[in-house]
Protein backbone atom coordinates (compact mmCIF):
# COMPACT_ATOMS: atom_id res chain seq x y z
CA UNK A 1 0.00 0.00 0.00
CA UNK A 2 -1.38 8.98 -0.76
CA UNK A 3 -1.88 11.87 -0.45
CA UNK A 4 0.20 14.80 -0.16
CA UNK A 5 1.27 14.12 3.19
CA UNK A 6 2.61 10.98 1.90
CA UNK A 7 4.74 12.37 -0.45
CA UNK A 8 7.64 13.43 2.38
CA UNK A 9 8.14 9.69 1.78
CA UNK A 10 11.13 9.26 -0.54
CA UNK A 11 11.82 13.07 -2.06
CA UNK A 12 10.56 15.75 0.00
CA UNK A 13 12.61 16.92 3.63
CA UNK A 14 10.76 16.53 7.10
CA UNK A 15 11.27 18.51 10.16
CA UNK A 16 14.24 17.80 12.05
CA UNK A 17 13.29 17.75 15.92
CA UNK A 18 16.51 19.69 17.51
CA UNK A 19 18.02 17.22 20.21
CA UNK A 20 18.61 19.63 23.00
CA UNK A 21 14.96 21.01 23.13
CA UNK A 22 13.36 17.43 23.03
CA UNK A 23 16.04 15.38 25.28
CA UNK A 24 14.05 15.87 28.23
CA UNK A 25 10.90 15.26 27.31
CA UNK A 26 11.36 12.28 25.22
CA UNK A 27 8.58 9.41 25.39
CA UNK A 28 11.08 7.09 25.72
CA UNK A 29 12.69 8.21 28.73
CA UNK A 30 9.55 8.30 30.47
CA UNK A 31 7.72 5.39 32.79
CA UNK A 32 4.66 4.96 31.06
CA UNK A 33 6.49 3.93 27.76
CA UNK A 34 9.09 1.88 29.24
CA UNK A 35 7.75 -0.77 27.14
CA UNK A 36 9.81 0.52 24.20
CA UNK A 37 12.76 -0.50 25.59
CA UNK A 38 11.80 -4.14 24.56
CA UNK A 39 12.18 -3.31 20.64
CA UNK A 40 15.42 -2.06 21.44
CA UNK A 41 14.78 1.70 21.13
CA UNK A 42 16.95 4.69 23.01
CA UNK A 43 16.68 8.63 23.39
CA UNK A 44 19.07 8.24 20.47
CA UNK A 45 19.13 5.23 17.30
CA UNK A 46 21.34 5.10 14.64
CA UNK A 47 19.00 4.22 11.68
CA UNK A 48 21.29 2.64 9.43
CA UNK A 49 21.73 -0.97 9.50
CA UNK A 50 24.32 -3.10 6.82
CA UNK A 51 24.91 -5.95 9.03
CA UNK A 52 26.34 -3.53 11.55
CA UNK A 53 24.52 -0.17 13.13
CA UNK A 54 25.87 3.29 12.71
CA UNK A 55 23.95 6.78 10.74
CA UNK A 56 26.02 10.14 9.68
CA UNK A 57 23.08 12.16 8.51
CA UNK A 58 20.71 14.43 10.55
CA UNK A 59 19.16 13.69 13.35
CA UNK A 60 15.53 13.11 13.38
CA UNK A 61 12.73 13.57 15.93
CA UNK A 62 10.02 11.69 15.75
CA UNK A 63 6.51 12.62 17.36
CA UNK A 64 3.24 11.00 18.20
CA UNK A 65 0.39 12.07 16.12
CA UNK A 66 -2.38 12.07 19.47
CA UNK A 67 -0.69 14.57 21.38
CA UNK A 68 2.79 15.75 19.43
CA UNK A 69 5.12 15.16 22.56
CA UNK A 70 8.50 13.71 20.92
CA UNK A 71 8.78 10.00 21.03
CA UNK A 72 13.06 9.30 19.89
CA UNK A 73 15.16 10.45 18.10
CA UNK A 74 16.83 8.77 14.90
CA UNK A 75 20.51 9.58 12.81
CA UNK A 76 19.69 9.30 9.48
CA UNK A 77 22.08 7.84 6.82
CA UNK A 78 24.42 10.29 4.65
CA UNK A 79 24.87 9.63 1.09
CA UNK A 80 28.28 7.98 2.18
CA UNK A 81 26.46 5.44 4.56
CA UNK A 82 24.03 4.50 1.56
CA UNK A 83 27.03 3.98 -0.69
CA UNK A 84 28.53 2.07 2.06
CA UNK A 85 25.11 0.27 2.69
CA UNK A 86 24.88 -0.80 -1.51
CA UNK A 87 28.17 -2.04 -1.40
CA UNK A 88 27.55 -4.52 1.65
CA UNK A 89 24.33 -5.71 0.11
CA UNK A 90 25.57 -6.28 -3.18
CA UNK A 91 28.35 -8.35 -1.35
CA UNK A 92 25.81 -10.06 0.80
CA UNK A 93 23.39 -10.86 -1.84
CA UNK A 94 26.34 -13.04 -3.58
CA UNK A 95 26.00 -15.25 -0.47
CA UNK A 96 21.93 -14.86 -0.12
CA UNK A 97 21.60 -15.95 -3.81
CA UNK A 98 23.13 -18.92 -3.24
CA UNK A 99 20.84 -20.30 -0.62
CA UNK A 100 18.26 -22.65 -1.87
CA UNK A 101 15.12 -21.07 -1.94
CA UNK A 102 13.38 -23.69 0.75
CA UNK A 103 16.36 -22.72 3.06
CA UNK A 104 15.78 -19.42 2.34
CA UNK A 105 12.25 -19.66 2.90
CA UNK A 106 13.22 -21.42 6.64
CA UNK A 107 14.66 -18.04 7.33
CA UNK A 108 11.69 -15.91 6.38
CA UNK A 109 9.62 -18.46 9.08
CA UNK A 110 11.58 -17.64 11.38
CA UNK A 111 11.54 -13.58 10.95
CA UNK A 112 7.74 -14.08 10.65
CA UNK A 113 8.33 -16.30 14.26
CA UNK A 114 10.00 -13.33 15.76
CA UNK A 115 7.66 -10.91 14.53
CA UNK A 116 4.80 -13.23 16.50
CA UNK A 117 6.64 -12.60 19.56
CA UNK A 118 6.69 -8.99 18.95
CA UNK A 119 3.88 -8.27 17.74
CA UNK A 120 1.51 -6.96 20.63
CA UNK A 121 4.66 -4.45 21.66
CA UNK A 122 5.05 -3.37 17.91
CA UNK A 123 1.73 -3.20 17.44
CA UNK A 124 1.98 -0.51 20.03
CA UNK A 125 4.82 1.33 18.48
CA UNK A 126 2.59 1.69 15.00
CA UNK A 127 -0.36 3.31 17.47
CA UNK A 128 2.17 5.55 18.89
CA UNK A 129 4.29 6.66 16.42
CA UNK A 130 1.90 6.13 12.94
CA UNK A 131 -1.61 7.28 15.23
CA UNK A 132 -3.39 4.20 13.97
CA UNK A 133 -5.85 2.34 16.79
CA UNK A 134 -4.13 -0.18 18.48
CA UNK A 135 -6.24 -2.96 17.06
CA UNK A 136 -5.37 -2.30 13.68
CA UNK A 137 -1.32 -1.59 14.84
CA UNK A 138 -1.57 -5.52 15.55
CA UNK A 139 -3.04 -6.20 12.50
CA UNK A 140 -0.39 -4.23 10.61
CA UNK A 141 2.28 -6.27 12.21
CA UNK A 142 0.05 -9.89 11.91
CA UNK A 143 -0.07 -8.53 7.98
CA UNK A 144 3.29 -9.13 7.37
CA UNK A 145 3.08 -12.19 9.69
CA UNK A 146 0.90 -13.52 7.14
CA UNK A 147 2.88 -12.65 4.38
CA UNK A 148 5.92 -14.14 5.67
CA UNK A 149 3.69 -17.81 5.97
CA UNK A 150 2.72 -17.48 2.49
CA UNK A 151 6.34 -16.82 1.63
CA UNK A 152 7.77 -19.96 3.15
CA UNK A 153 5.22 -22.04 1.18
CA UNK A 154 5.83 -20.03 -1.94
CA UNK A 155 9.90 -20.65 -1.74
CA UNK A 156 8.99 -24.36 -2.60
CA UNK A 157 6.47 -23.84 -5.65
CA UNK A 158 8.29 -20.30 -7.39
CA UNK A 159 9.94 -21.36 -11.14
CA UNK A 160 8.97 -21.07 -14.34
CA UNK A 161 7.20 -24.38 -16.83
CA UNK A 162 8.59 -26.99 -19.60
CA UNK A 163 7.42 -25.98 -22.42
CA UNK A 164 6.73 -27.95 -25.75
CA UNK A 165 9.76 -27.47 -28.76
CA UNK A 166 8.86 -27.63 -31.89
CA UNK A 167 13.05 -29.23 -32.56
CA UNK A 168 13.48 -33.11 -31.82
CA UNK A 169 15.95 -33.58 -29.06
CA UNK A 170 15.32 -30.20 -27.41
CA UNK A 171 13.73 -28.99 -24.00
CA UNK A 172 12.89 -25.66 -23.76
CA UNK A 173 12.11 -24.22 -20.42
CA UNK A 174 11.72 -21.07 -18.53
CA UNK A 175 14.13 -20.10 -16.01
CA UNK A 176 13.45 -17.50 -13.27
CA UNK A 177 16.80 -16.03 -11.21
CA UNK A 178 16.25 -13.28 -8.62
CA UNK A 179 17.09 -9.44 -9.79
CA UNK A 180 19.71 -8.85 -6.95
CA UNK A 181 19.08 -5.83 -4.91
CA UNK A 182 15.58 -4.77 -4.27
CA UNK A 183 15.06 -1.26 -2.82
CA UNK A 184 11.85 -0.75 -0.71
CA UNK A 185 10.67 2.96 -0.76
CA UNK A 186 7.67 2.77 2.25
CA UNK A 187 5.28 5.62 3.73
CA UNK A 188 3.90 6.11 6.94
CA UNK A 189 0.63 4.97 6.94
CA UNK A 190 1.64 1.10 6.55
CA UNK A 191 4.94 1.29 8.21
CA UNK A 192 5.61 -2.46 8.64
CA UNK A 193 3.04 -4.12 6.30
CA UNK A 194 3.88 -2.69 2.84
CA UNK A 195 7.81 -3.40 3.53
CA UNK A 196 6.80 -7.17 5.13
CA UNK A 197 5.09 -7.73 1.59
CA UNK A 198 7.99 -6.10 -0.58
CA UNK A 199 10.86 -8.17 1.56
CA UNK A 200 9.39 -11.16 2.51
CA UNK A 201 8.87 -12.26 -1.24
CA UNK A 202 12.03 -10.33 -2.57
CA UNK A 203 14.11 -12.59 -0.01
CA UNK A 204 12.21 -15.95 -0.55
CA UNK A 205 13.13 -15.35 -4.57
CA UNK A 206 16.73 -14.68 -3.78
CA UNK A 207 16.91 -10.62 -3.57
CA UNK A 208 19.32 -8.57 -0.86
CA UNK A 209 16.94 -5.46 0.31
CA UNK A 210 17.48 -1.96 1.69
CA UNK A 211 14.55 -0.25 3.27
CA UNK A 212 13.65 3.50 3.43
CA UNK A 213 10.75 4.45 5.51
CA UNK A 214 9.27 7.31 6.05
CA UNK A 215 11.04 9.57 8.24
CA UNK A 216 8.25 10.70 10.50
CA UNK A 217 7.98 6.32 10.94
CA UNK A 218 11.94 5.76 11.63
CA UNK A 219 11.30 4.22 15.10
CA UNK A 220 8.87 1.57 13.50
CA UNK A 221 11.72 0.86 10.61
CA UNK A 222 14.44 1.12 13.35
CA UNK A 223 12.66 -1.60 15.82
CA UNK A 224 11.45 -3.90 12.32
CA UNK A 225 14.95 -3.82 10.87
CA UNK A 226 16.42 -5.00 14.71
CA UNK A 227 14.19 -7.99 15.14
CA UNK A 228 14.94 -9.19 11.28
CA UNK A 229 18.69 -8.55 12.10
CA UNK A 230 19.01 -10.84 15.18
CA UNK A 231 17.51 -13.42 12.93
CA UNK A 232 20.34 -13.29 10.26
CA UNK A 233 22.80 -13.06 12.93
CA UNK A 234 20.95 -16.64 14.21
CA UNK A 235 21.62 -18.05 11.21
CA UNK A 236 25.09 -16.56 9.73
CA UNK A 237 23.45 -14.99 6.93
CA UNK A 238 25.02 -11.32 6.38
CA UNK A 239 23.01 -8.43 7.55
CA UNK A 240 23.35 -6.67 5.15
CA UNK A 241 20.26 -9.11 3.24
CA UNK A 242 18.37 -6.58 4.75
CA UNK A 243 19.48 -3.44 4.91
CA UNK A 244 18.19 -0.09 6.38
CA UNK A 245 19.09 3.35 5.76
CA UNK A 246 16.81 5.92 7.38
CA UNK A 247 17.04 9.11 5.35
CA UNK A 248 15.05 11.83 3.64
CA UNK A 249 14.97 13.10 -0.19
CA UNK A 250 18.70 12.74 -0.79
CA UNK A 251 18.45 8.79 0.08
CA UNK A 252 15.03 8.51 -1.88
CA UNK A 253 16.15 10.43 -5.17
CA UNK A 254 19.54 8.00 -4.65
CA UNK A 255 17.96 4.72 -4.99
CA UNK A 256 16.04 6.10 -7.75
CA UNK A 257 18.93 6.83 -9.57
CA UNK A 258 21.03 4.13 -8.87
CA UNK A 259 21.79 1.70 -11.58
CA UNK A 260 22.68 -0.77 -9.00
CA UNK A 261 19.42 -0.88 -7.74
CA UNK A 262 17.79 -3.73 -9.69
CA UNK A 263 14.56 -3.09 -8.35
CA UNK A 264 12.78 -0.02 -6.72
CA UNK A 265 9.15 -0.39 -4.99
CA UNK A 266 7.89 2.80 -4.08
CA UNK A 267 4.69 3.75 -2.35
CA UNK A 268 3.74 7.50 -1.68
CA UNK A 269 1.73 9.73 -3.52
CA UNK A 270 1.67 10.07 -7.20
CA UNK A 271 2.99 13.10 -7.57
CA UNK A 272 5.90 11.64 -6.19
CA UNK A 273 5.63 7.92 -7.87
CA UNK A 274 6.04 9.97 -10.94
CA UNK A 275 9.32 11.75 -10.36
CA UNK A 276 10.38 8.58 -8.69
CA UNK A 277 8.99 6.61 -11.72
CA UNK A 278 10.65 8.69 -14.38
CA UNK A 279 14.45 8.67 -12.51
CA UNK A 280 13.79 4.77 -12.66
CA UNK A 281 13.05 4.94 -16.36
CA UNK A 282 15.85 7.48 -17.24
CA UNK A 283 18.43 4.74 -16.58
CA UNK A 284 15.87 1.80 -17.41
CA UNK A 285 15.65 0.32 -14.37
CA UNK A 286 12.71 -1.55 -12.91
CA UNK A 287 10.01 0.29 -11.00
CA UNK A 288 7.06 -1.27 -8.75
CA UNK A 289 4.58 1.47 -7.79
CA UNK A 290 2.03 1.59 -5.82
CA UNK A 291 0.78 5.51 -5.68
CA UNK A 292 -2.65 7.24 -4.96
CA UNK A 293 -6.51 5.79 -4.49
CA UNK A 294 -9.28 7.89 -5.32
CA UNK A 295 -11.46 4.65 -4.55
CA UNK A 296 -15.57 4.84 -4.60
CA UNK A 297 -18.37 2.41 -3.26
CA UNK A 298 -21.80 2.22 -5.10
CA UNK A 299 -24.48 0.97 -3.38
CA UNK A 300 -27.38 0.38 -5.89
CA UNK A 301 -31.06 0.09 -4.63
CA UNK A 302 -31.31 -3.29 -4.14
CA UNK A 303 -28.00 -3.44 -1.80
CA UNK A 304 -28.25 -4.67 1.96
CA UNK A 305 -27.93 -1.66 4.26
CA UNK A 306 -26.97 -4.06 7.13
CA UNK A 307 -23.94 -4.17 5.19
CA UNK A 308 -23.34 -1.35 3.57
CA UNK A 309 -23.34 1.07 6.46
CA UNK A 310 -20.47 -0.75 8.22
CA UNK A 311 -18.34 -0.89 4.80
CA UNK A 312 -18.80 2.59 4.60
CA UNK A 313 -17.98 3.87 7.83
CA UNK A 314 -15.08 1.16 8.44
CA UNK A 315 -13.81 1.94 4.75
CA UNK A 316 -14.30 6.04 5.03
CA UNK A 317 -13.21 6.49 8.64
CA UNK A 318 -10.49 3.65 9.43
CA UNK A 319 -7.01 5.10 9.84
CA UNK A 320 -8.95 7.87 10.21
CA UNK A 321 -9.12 8.21 6.50
CA UNK A 322 -5.17 7.57 5.58
CA UNK A 323 -5.23 4.42 4.12
CA UNK A 324 -4.58 4.16 -0.01
CA UNK A 325 -7.87 2.38 0.03
CA UNK A 326 -9.97 4.32 2.16
CA UNK A 327 -13.13 4.98 0.34
CA UNK A 328 -13.44 8.66 -0.46
CA UNK A 329 -16.48 8.76 -2.84
CA UNK A 330 -20.18 6.50 -2.23
CA UNK A 331 -22.33 6.50 -4.94
CA UNK A 332 -26.10 6.45 -3.83
CA UNK A 333 -29.08 5.29 -5.78
CA UNK A 334 -30.77 8.36 -6.02
CA UNK A 335 -33.89 6.40 -4.30
CA UNK A 336 -31.82 5.51 -1.27
CA UNK A 337 -29.40 8.54 -0.64
CA UNK A 338 -31.43 10.35 1.95
CA UNK A 339 -31.98 7.04 3.84
CA UNK A 340 -28.17 5.82 3.86
CA UNK A 341 -26.91 9.48 4.46
CA UNK A 342 -29.63 9.55 7.32
CA UNK A 343 -27.94 6.15 8.77
CA UNK A 344 -24.49 6.79 8.16
CA UNK A 345 -24.90 10.45 9.94
CA UNK A 346 -25.78 8.57 12.92
CA UNK A 347 -23.08 5.76 12.71
CA UNK A 348 -20.52 8.39 12.86
CA UNK A 349 -21.82 10.15 15.79
CA UNK A 350 -21.03 6.62 17.65
CA UNK A 351 -17.82 6.53 16.56
CA UNK A 352 -15.20 6.65 19.59
CA UNK A 353 -12.55 9.13 19.31
CA UNK A 354 -9.48 8.68 21.72
CA UNK A 355 -5.96 7.70 22.31
CA UNK A 356 -5.34 5.34 19.34
CA UNK A 357 -3.52 3.00 22.15
CA UNK A 358 -6.82 2.99 23.98
CA UNK A 359 -8.73 -0.34 23.18
CA UNK A 360 -11.76 0.85 23.27
CA UNK A 361 -10.97 4.16 20.75
CA UNK A 362 -12.00 3.45 16.84
CA UNK A 363 -11.14 6.36 15.44
CA UNK A 364 -6.98 8.18 16.30
CA UNK A 365 -5.38 11.19 14.73
CA UNK A 366 -4.36 12.22 11.34
CA UNK A 367 -0.64 11.71 11.33
CA UNK A 368 1.08 15.81 10.91
CA UNK A 369 -0.01 19.07 11.43
CA UNK A 370 0.04 19.56 7.95
CA UNK A 371 -2.41 16.51 7.37
CA UNK A 372 -4.98 18.50 9.54
CA UNK A 373 -3.98 21.22 7.43
CA UNK A 374 -4.94 19.88 4.49
CA UNK A 375 -8.46 18.17 6.31
CA UNK A 376 -9.08 22.12 6.87
CA UNK A 377 -8.25 23.46 3.18
CA UNK A 378 -10.12 20.28 1.70
CA UNK A 379 -13.34 21.42 3.87
CA UNK A 380 -13.19 24.91 2.14
CA UNK A 381 -13.14 24.30 -1.00
CA UNK A 382 -16.18 22.14 -0.41
CA UNK A 383 -17.85 24.55 0.42
CA UNK A 384 -16.63 27.16 -2.73
CA UNK A 385 -17.58 24.16 -5.15
CA UNK A 386 -21.03 24.00 -3.57
CA UNK A 387 -21.00 21.22 -1.53
CA UNK A 388 -22.72 20.83 2.45
CA UNK A 389 -20.99 19.03 5.35
CA UNK A 390 -23.09 16.71 6.48
CA UNK A 391 -21.62 15.60 9.81
CA UNK A 392 -18.20 16.61 11.06
CA UNK A 393 -15.87 19.63 9.04
CA UNK A 394 -13.73 20.74 12.03
CA UNK A 395 -10.55 20.28 14.22
CA UNK A 396 -11.53 18.54 17.25
CA UNK A 397 -10.42 20.55 20.40
CA UNK A 398 -7.83 18.34 21.86
CA UNK A 399 -4.28 17.46 21.91
CA UNK A 400 -2.79 16.24 18.91
CA UNK A 401 -3.83 16.09 15.38
CA UNK A 402 -7.77 15.28 15.51
CA UNK A 403 -10.24 15.93 13.27
CA UNK A 404 -13.57 15.04 12.90
CA UNK A 405 -14.67 12.34 10.74
CA UNK A 406 -16.44 14.36 7.48
CA UNK A 407 -19.47 13.32 5.37
CA UNK A 408 -20.32 15.84 2.30
CA UNK A 409 -23.00 16.05 -0.08
CA UNK A 410 -23.97 17.73 -2.55
CA UNK A 411 -21.47 18.22 -4.80
CA UNK A 412 -21.85 16.99 -8.98
CA UNK A 413 -19.93 13.68 -9.15
CA UNK A 414 -17.11 15.78 -11.10
CA UNK A 415 -16.16 18.36 -8.69
CA UNK A 416 -12.94 19.20 -8.66
CA UNK A 417 -12.67 18.24 -5.10
CA UNK A 418 -14.10 15.12 -5.87
CA UNK A 419 -11.46 14.56 -8.14
CA UNK A 420 -8.51 14.86 -5.50
CA UNK A 421 -7.37 12.43 -3.07
CA UNK A 422 -7.04 14.21 -0.14
CA UNK A 423 -5.63 11.61 2.59
CA UNK A 424 -8.34 12.62 5.46
CA UNK A 425 -11.44 11.51 6.27
CA UNK A 426 -13.81 13.08 4.19
CA UNK A 427 -16.65 11.62 2.17
CA UNK A 428 -18.13 12.85 -0.82
CA UNK A 429 -21.59 10.99 -1.17
CA UNK A 430 -22.92 11.39 -4.94
CA UNK A 431 -26.28 10.29 -6.18
CA UNK A 432 -26.53 8.41 -9.32
CA UNK A 433 -29.43 7.21 -11.38
CA UNK A 434 -28.57 4.23 -12.96
CA UNK A 435 -25.66 1.67 -13.60
CA UNK A 436 -24.14 2.94 -16.62
CA UNK A 437 -23.29 6.36 -15.41
CA UNK A 438 -22.43 5.62 -12.28
CA UNK A 439 -20.34 2.88 -13.40
CA UNK A 440 -18.43 5.59 -15.98
CA UNK A 441 -18.16 8.11 -12.58
CA UNK A 442 -15.95 5.16 -11.03
CA UNK A 443 -13.84 5.26 -13.70
CA UNK A 444 -13.16 8.86 -14.47
CA UNK A 445 -10.89 9.30 -11.72
CA UNK A 446 -7.31 9.73 -12.59
CA UNK A 447 -6.46 6.72 -9.94
CA UNK A 448 -7.57 2.61 -10.08
CA UNK A 449 -7.08 1.15 -7.26
CA UNK A 450 -10.23 0.20 -5.07
CA UNK A 451 -13.86 0.05 -5.36
CA UNK A 452 -16.67 -1.63 -4.65
CA UNK A 453 -20.52 -1.86 -5.46
CA UNK A 454 -23.17 -3.35 -2.89
CA UNK A 455 -26.17 -5.20 -5.27
CA UNK A 456 -27.97 -8.55 -5.07
CA UNK A 457 -28.04 -8.79 -9.17
CA UNK A 458 -26.01 -11.46 -10.68
CA UNK A 459 -26.02 -10.02 -14.01
CA UNK A 460 -25.12 -6.59 -13.11
CA UNK A 461 -22.39 -8.22 -10.21
CA UNK A 462 -20.69 -9.94 -13.79
CA UNK A 463 -20.93 -7.02 -15.83
CA UNK A 464 -18.80 -4.83 -12.81
CA UNK A 465 -16.32 -7.62 -12.76
CA UNK A 466 -15.70 -7.66 -16.78
CA UNK A 467 -14.38 -5.21 -19.84
CA UNK A 468 -17.03 -2.19 -19.20
CA UNK A 469 -17.19 -2.33 -15.09
CA UNK A 470 -14.72 -1.43 -12.71
CA UNK A 471 -10.94 -0.37 -14.34
CA UNK A 472 -9.13 -0.66 -10.81
CA UNK A 473 -6.99 -3.08 -9.84
CA UNK A 474 -9.12 -3.88 -6.81
CA UNK A 475 -12.70 -4.94 -7.46
CA UNK A 476 -15.05 -6.12 -4.86
CA UNK A 477 -18.55 -7.02 -4.11
CA UNK A 478 -20.29 -6.18 -1.03
CA UNK A 479 -17.64 -5.43 0.76
CA UNK A 480 -15.39 -2.26 1.91
CA UNK A 481 -12.82 -0.48 -0.72
CA UNK A 482 -10.28 -1.35 2.37
CA UNK A 483 -9.14 -4.59 4.25
CA UNK A 484 -7.24 -6.73 1.59
CA UNK A 485 -5.78 -9.99 1.43
CA UNK A 486 -2.60 -11.28 1.68
CA UNK A 487 -3.36 -14.26 -0.72
CA UNK A 488 -4.36 -11.71 -3.91
CA UNK A 489 -2.13 -9.38 -5.61
CA UNK A 490 -2.35 -5.78 -4.24
CA UNK A 491 -2.32 -2.75 -6.44
CA UNK A 492 -3.82 -0.41 -9.29
CA UNK A 493 -3.93 1.03 -12.41
CA UNK A 494 -3.63 4.23 -14.18
CA UNK A 495 -1.88 6.90 -11.55
CA UNK A 496 -2.30 4.54 -8.96
CA UNK A 497 1.35 2.91 -10.85
CA UNK A 498 0.26 -0.31 -11.93
CA UNK A 499 2.33 -2.28 -9.53
CA UNK A 500 1.39 -5.56 -7.80
CA UNK A 501 2.51 -6.85 -4.32
CA UNK A 502 2.25 -9.52 -1.71
CA UNK A 503 -0.13 -12.59 -3.25
CA UNK A 504 -0.77 -14.29 -6.78
CA UNK A 505 2.15 -13.85 -8.68
CA UNK A 506 3.43 -10.97 -7.77
CA UNK A 507 6.44 -12.70 -6.75
CA UNK A 508 7.58 -12.56 -10.86
CA UNK A 509 8.17 -8.78 -10.43
CA UNK A 510 10.87 -10.09 -7.99
CA UNK A 511 12.47 -11.91 -10.34
CA UNK A 512 13.82 -12.16 -14.28
CA UNK A 513 12.95 -14.34 -16.96
CA UNK A 514 15.20 -16.56 -19.29
CA UNK A 515 13.86 -18.51 -21.99
CA UNK A 516 16.19 -21.58 -22.11
CA UNK A 517 16.84 -24.13 -25.10
CA UNK A 518 18.67 -26.92 -24.72
CA UNK A 519 20.08 -29.08 -27.39
CA UNK A 520 20.66 -32.73 -26.08
CA UNK A 521 20.47 -33.94 -29.67
CA UNK A 522 23.53 -34.72 -32.50
CA UNK A 523 21.44 -32.43 -35.15
CA UNK A 524 21.20 -29.01 -35.19
CA UNK A 525 17.37 -28.15 -36.60
CA UNK A 526 16.25 -24.13 -36.88
CA UNK A 527 12.82 -23.50 -35.51
CA UNK A 528 10.25 -22.62 -37.85
CA UNK A 529 12.20 -25.10 -40.01
CA UNK A 530 14.31 -23.03 -41.45
CA UNK A 531 17.38 -24.63 -43.71
CA UNK A 532 20.46 -22.84 -43.51
CA UNK A 533 22.99 -25.08 -45.19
Amino acid sequence: MLGLCRSAVALLPLRVGSPAAVMSTLLVSQPRYAWLRELGLQEENPGVYNGSWGGRGQIVTTFCPANNEPIARVRQGSLEDYEETVKKAKEAWNIWADIPAPKRGEIVRQIGDALRQKIKVLGSLVSLEMGKIFVEGVGEVQEYVDVCDYAVGLSRMIGGPILPSERPGHALIEQWNPVGLVGIITAFNFPVAVYGWNSAIAMICGNACIWKGAPTTSLISVAVTKIIAKVLEDNKVPGAVCSLVCGGADIGTAMAKDERMDLLSFTGSTKVGKQVALMVQERFGRSLLELGGNNAIIVFEDADLNLVIPSALFAAVGTAGQRCTTARRLFLHESIHDEVVAKLVKAYAQVRVGDPWDSNTLYGPLHTKEAVKMFLDAVEQVKQQGGSVAYGGKVINRPGNYVEPTIVTGLPHNAPIVHTETFAPILYVLKFKGEEEVFAWNNEVKQGLSSSIFTKDLGRIFRWLGPKGSDCGIVNVNIPTSGAEIGGAFGGEKHTGGGRESGSDSWKLYMKRSTCTINYSKDLPLAQGIKFQ
